[in-house]
């Protein structure tokens, strides 16, 4: 199980490095770090157990965080029509993006990074992805909101980008253009 401790923290080189692609079939490891990262984020929501493992609520966790150079990272998020998100992408990619691009009002927040940052990280409004799942099948998904930030937020920690990346930090709260607002509870 992935406990706070397991996750490192900004200025670990791991954050910084591009992750490398998973072979298939899954080795035993990959196995257990795909089931152990969406066990993470599915545990760290649940009050209860949040509470008794001292566990950060997160929708996102990237091998990377874990100090795993891999191409895996698990999404646990329930959409604004209370369906929820859940999934391990494994060797995951952007095949087509909005224009429009989008931001979360309140900012983007990291469980590798125990500050507050303020300002607008932009992310596209709307992305269709291409992964693979634990059991090496191919799945295409298109997302759209808090789903769709979420993945680019993960995409990059494979690729060794943090979320304060993206921000202007001249003006952090500059508009930005062709952009709306989503808000998050």
């Amino acid at each position: 199980m992935i406990l706070m401790q397991h996750i490192v923290r900004e200025g670990h080189p791991a954050l910084r490095e591009k992750s490398e692609e998973v072979p298939f079939p899954l080795s035993q490891v990959d196995q257990e770090l795909s089931e152990n990262l969406i066990e993470y984020v599915k545990n760290s929501q649940d009050p209860e157990l949040s509470i008794q493992y001292g566990l950060r609520p997160g929708i996102g966790l990237a091998a990377p965080q874990v100090n795993r150079l891999k191409r895996i990272f698990a999404l646990h998020i329930i959409d604004e029509d209370k369906d929820p998100i859940s999934f391990v992408a494994i060797n995951p990619r952007i095949v087509s993006h909005s224009v429009e691009k989008t931001y979360l009002s309140s900012g983007e927040g990291c469980l590798s990074v125990d500050r507050e940052i303020d300002g607008y990280v932009p992310r596209y409004a709307r992305i269709t992805v291409k992964a693979y799942d634990a059991k090496g099948k191919e799945f295409k998904k298109r997302l759209k909101g808090l789903a769709a930030i979420a993945f680019q937020h993960e995409l990059d920690h494979l690729n060794g980008v943090m979320f304060f990346d993206h921000i202007d930090h001249e003006m952090p709260f500059k508009e930005i253009s062709n952009a709306v607002a989503f808000e998050h509870n």
